[in-house]
């Protein structure tokens, strides 16, 4: 069963089979990189964070332990119907589609763990970047978590092979034409799945452009979830803050 490569975030994000790929993400490095990242920001407890695309929610149920009012938003049905279940006053999960602006003003806006660059024209990003402008509070952050692309590029492996579950996933690499892909290809009950992940190779130089246009300025610039200065070359990750 191959999924079209375009709009592959809409299928492959609301499988079961991308939740089983994924479920041992690590959540100490993302409870690590919360308490760095709020506390470089001096957010103080209560403050209004948008969490965008959420997924299931491990970084916004885990901003709400630190005592943060959190909304958290996702494409995915199924990662919204999930990330419910832990619901409270403080804490609210809804669908929505990031290029969009969601209808109220927050401290920070967070776009976390490579959730950017997947779309299929420019203008999407520059439109997510736009909707994070709105969505802020006046002197409020927005950040992104991206991944380096540079370093991606060059410590590349280009095939492996988990077993999650009983699923033998076999994961093949390659950068093409601006964009890193991942193929996923799988059996489960009789059924052979093919599935491709697809993201911008953008680099520190492109989000410069995107913030331009959008009339956001870059402030901070960290290479990893420490958060120690930005390396193009040895940083895994990029991570940007900027505000209006």
């Amino acid at each position: 069963m191959q999924k079209d490569i375009e709009n592959w975030y809409a299928s492959w994000f609301n499988t079961p089979f991308y939740h089983i790929l994924y479920k041992d993400r690590d959540h100490l490095e993302a409870s690590i990189f919360m308490d760095n990242l709020t506390a470089f920001l001096k957010l103080p407890s209560g403050s209004e964070i948008l969490d965008l695309a959420c997924g299931k929610g491990r970084h916004a149920r885990y901003l709400n332990k630190l005592g943060f009012h959190v909304t958290g938003v996702d494409l995915s049905p199924e990662s919204i119907a999930y990330a419910k279940r832990y619901e409270n006053p403080s804490l609210h999960f809804e669908e929505h589609d990031m290029c969009l602006p969601y209808p109220k003003k927050f401290d920070a806006v967070f776009n976390l763990f490579t959730s950017f660059g997947y779309f299929d024209s420019e203008e999407d990003n520059l439109r997510t970047i736009k909707a994070i402008r709105e969505e802020l509070k006046p002197n409020g952050f927005g950040v992104i978590d991206f991944m380096n692309a540079e370093f991606v590029k060059n410590n590349m492996i280009p095939e492996d092979s988990k077993s999650i579950d009983g699923i033998d996933f076999k994961i093949e690499r390659f950068f093409d034409q601006g964009h890193i892909f991942k193929n996923i290809s799988f059996d489960h009950q009789g059924t052979a799945y093919s599935f491709t992940e697809r993201v911008m190779a953008l680099e520190l130089n492109d989000f410069k452009d995107y913030f331009n246009q959008a009339n956001v300025q870059l402030k901070y610039c960290f290479g990893d979830y420490d958060l120690n200065p930005f390396n193009e070359e040895l940083s895994e990750r990029l991570i940007l803050i900027f505000r209006l």
